[in-house]
């Protein structure tokens, strides 16, 4: 029951959604790892082929559109490592009182984010958004592309996230009477983020925001409100190992990344997660043909089908749809049983609640279709 690459993008164009694994799209994956073998086995260091720092010069603050110009160019195939900052609870009249205040150290990763925010600029129209760091060119994408993104690794520059709570923000805004950041400090060690003694939430990061531009007809868009070219998505299974893809709008794709978690719950219910600085680093692979519809992503025991709108009951349907669509057309079952196994094997959940566009994903376990074996790269 193998789907050549190029069934995967007709069925893609023809009907929405395709969430077929990465085995049925590549015809190798040994081009980037040997799987280890036996117990003592350690994986080889992903070494990239590229890194972009967080300099001021490579960061956009808050935007994606199609005249941005690329700060890197990389081919397909490459693998990029990029760096990204967390301002969160630091002002751009003084940004060093964030650190003093919090007792942090004014380090080399926080004399970054100082020359940050004195030196990059607000989009000139009054947009506003994440500070991100991009927009990175892939050779060989054109629209009606699909850019696949592997997540090959995550990574800490600082050893501390932050968290916001404020009048007006988050799921329940007009219960909020205060504004408050809370510092949690990370024990890389056991893996957890510290909050106060007896407060500990498990480190999962992920990157928030990663997405492509928009067609140009589109201008200059917010960084806050997802979409189908992706952006603030907020999944908060897009960690180490995971796959996105996402539909190419405009030559080179021109991804940009940002807005890194520690952590987050399903919901992201305060406004914000574990806001942190992350180092992503991913593989991009470009498949050639129509693209997808809407974004789609892939672990290595779920499919993950996406929907969004401003509605979060819209954004259910949409999500539902677009699970029906993938388990029917590409798993070979006929409607009705495909909502039968939605209904009792998939897990619908709140991506978030918080950024304009609502978000609700579909996680599709693998191991309920015991006659398919679905291979992957991690």
């Amino acid at each position: 029951m193998s789907t050549s690459r190029r069934t995967f993008l007709r069925r893609t164009t023809r009907r929405g959604l395709a969430a077929l694994s990465v085995g049925q799209l590549a015809t190798s994956t040994s081009d980037l790892f040997t799987l280890p073998t036996g117990p003592a086995a350690v994986p080889a260091r992903i070494k990239p082929d590229h890194v972009v720092r967080s300099l001021p010069e490579h960061m956009v603050w808050g935007y994606f559109g199609a005249d941005v110009p690329p700060v890197y160019k990389v081919k397909d195939g490459d693998v990029v490592e990029i760096q990204t900052v967390n301002p969160s609870g630091v002002s751009r009249t003084n940004p060093e009182e964030f650190y003093q205040k919090n007792n942090l150290p004014i380090d080399a990763h926080a004399k970054e984010v100082i020359a940050i925010m004195k030196t990059v600029r607000p989009e000139p129209s009054g947009i506003r958004g994440h500070m991100l760091t991009g927009p990175v060119y892939i050779d060989g994408a054109q629209p009606g592309d699909t850019l696949e993104i592997r997540i090959l690794d995550l990574t800490f520059p600082a050893g501390f996230g932050v968290n916001s709570v404020w009048p007006g923000g988050g799921g329940i805004p007009d219960a909020v009477t205060t504004r408050e950041t809370f510092v949690y400090r990370y024990d890389t060690r056991r893996n957890v983020a510290l909050l106060k003694e007896g407060v500990e939430i498990p480190l999962r990061p992920f990157m928030g925001v990663m997405a492509l531009s928009p067609p140009p007809e589109t201008g200059r868009v917010s960084s806050i409100p997802p979409a189908f070219f992706g952006g603030n998505l907020d999944i908060k299974h897009l960690t180490k190992g995971a796959t996105l893809y996402l539909p190419v709008s405009v030559p080179g794709g021109l991804f940009t990344t940002g807005d890194g978690h520690g952590a987050q719950g399903n919901g992201e219910v305060s406004g914000v997660a574990i806001e942190t600085a992350l180092t992503l680093t991913a593989k991009f692979i470009v498949h050639k043909g129509r693209a997808l519809q809407m974004p789609r992503a892939e672990t290595p025991t779920h499919f993950i089908a996406v929907g969004l709108d401003k509605d979060l009951n819209k954004a259910m349907k949409n999500a539902l749809t677009e699970a029906v669509t993938f388990i029917r057309y590409e798993l070979g079952f006929t409607f009705n049983e495909a909502l039968s196994i939605a209904s009792t094997g998939v897990d619908f959940e709140v991506s978030q609640v918080v950024d304009q566009t609502l978000g609700v994903h579909a996680m599709i376990p693998k191991a309920i279709f015991t006659r398919r074996k679905f291979s992957y790269w991690a």
